[in-house]
């Protein structure tokens, strides 16, 4: 079983629900699985430290539970873009601590989920684009498409983008995010179509939606 590289069309297309849903169903293979947000924008101060939401997710997901600051190397506090979040925190944005961190997560899991931030294209930092940590922890990657109107466009424009970037595009995941959005079948079957990889998994648009009961509707990339 592959560790992944979970992106998604744009920011609030599902990454966080679909990175979960991944790791339940990892773990209802019997597999140890966690999750990892490299980096994350949007933090509150607890106790213990800054955490973020989904970042919090994602180790609710895992199991083994690792290290928060293994899962979260970056946890920056302001709901800004990575970049600016970091300016505003005065914190540097590195590879190196992030691959650090994944080689302890690797050693504890059989499966490692990596959730990216926003879309695709979205940087990390003023050097560093979200290819850039993909090629070195050498990851496949799985998109998650938000169902909406536009997203035939959004996710043709990322899966090209990813594959110009010498990445390695393996699945993808519908995330039900609009709930009116008209004719969602036939765009799903346009999408299988035109992305050229399969479908790993259809998450509908639910309110308030369980991971755990929802792991069945995700079949992880081979």
């Amino acid at each position: 079983m592959r560790s992944v590289f979970v992106t998604g069309t744009d920011t609030g297309a599902g990454k966080t629900l679909a990175s979960c849903t991944l790791l339940h169903a990892l773990r209802a293979r019997g597999l140890r699985a966690v999750g990892m947000k490299p980096v994350a924008s949007g933090c509150e101060l607890a106790a213990e430290g800054w955490r973020n939401a989904d970042a919090l997710a994602l180790w609710q997901a895992s199991q083994p539970r690792p290290a928060y600051a293994d899962l979260n190397p970056f946890a920056l506090p302001e709901p800004l873009a990575p970049e600016l979040a970091a300016r505003a925190a005065g914190v540097q944005v590195g590879l190196e601590p992030i691959l650090a961190a994944y080689a302890r997560l690797q050693a504890q899991a059989d499966a490692v989920v990596v959730e990216g931030v926003g879309g695709w294209a979205a940087p990390l930092a003023a050097t560093i684009d979200q290819a850039d940590l993909v090629r070195a922890l050498r990851l496949p990657v799985v998109l998650v498409v938000g169902m909406r109107l536009g997203c035939l466009n959004h996710a043709r424009l990322t899966a090209a983008a990813i594959a110009a970037e010498g990445c390695e595009l393996v699945g993808w995941i519908a995330s039900g995010v609009d709930p009116d959005m008209a004719c969602r079948e036939e765009n799903l079957a346009l999408l299988d179509a035109r992305l050229g990889v399969p479908r790993l998994g259809d998450l509908p648009p639910v309110r308030d939606p369980d991971p755990a009961v929802l792991a069945p509707r995700i079949v992880p990339p081979p």
